[in-house]
């Protein structure tokens, strides 16, 4: 496994072109309550989709 120097300026320049939804999705996925909820979530939902609050409380509402 590749070592990450998170001192390093190289070890970020992938960031230098990423989105901000990029980077906010990045956070939330490696978020440990937010995967047990979802995880929680959809295992107790009959269609398999994510509710309204969960999207509200995570902070994914997307306006069209």
């Amino acid at each position: 496994m590749p070592e990450f120097d998170w001192r390093s300026p190289d070890s970020y320049k992938s960031l230098q072109d990423a989105e901000i939804i990029d980077i906010a999705w990045e956070c939330l996925r490696r978020n440990a309550d937010y995967r047990r909820e979802y995880e929680v979530m959809i295992a107790n939902s009959q269609n398999g989709e994510v509710t309204e609050e969960f999207r509200r409380k995570w902070g994914i509402c997307f306006r069209p």
